[in-house]
């Protein structure tokens, strides 16, 4: 099999240019962040229950932050790509991140930034969803 795959809207993609893209929302999304005072803690945290993009702190408080980065809205808004699926798995790893670094006693949110890029790569337009995923304890 090669290194491409069908995107859920049906469209052919390879797989090094949405590592690409991503790197550059992640990029975009760490920089929004720490204009607006944000420290980011780690980027591309793993583990068993997934991946966040970014993890952040403001004012005391855990912020992760799954960033979407498109390049058009053949396949709709970049925030709504995030699935019930997808929002369990980003608590999992929230709060797997916290057990681990003993951070259970602070407050946490999960936001979502939302990028779309134009073909040049320009930024169209950062959206900046705080509380995006619920169901958080």
């Amino acid at each position: 099999m090669s290194g491409r795959s069908i995107a859920p809207c049906g469209r052919r993609t390879g797989a090094g240019r949405r590592q690409i893209l991503g790197r550059r929302g992640e990029q975009l999304a760490a920089d929004h962040l720490q204009a607006n005072g944000f420290l980011i803690q780690q980027r591309n945290f793993r583990c068993e229950a997934g991946e966040m993009d970014l993890v952040a702190r403001l004012a005391g408080e855990v912020v992760f932050v799954e960033v979407k980065t498109r390049r058009s809205r053949r396949c709709g808004l970049p925030e709504e790509s995030l699935t019930p699926r997808k929002r369990a798995h980003l608590i999992a790893v929230a709060q797997t991140f916290l057990q681990q670094h003993s951070l259970e006693d602070l407050p946490w949110r999960i936001d979502v930034i939302a990028i779309e890029l134009d073909t040049a790569g320009k930024v169209r337009r950062l959206h900046h969803i705080e509380n995006a995923v619920f169901g958080q304890t």
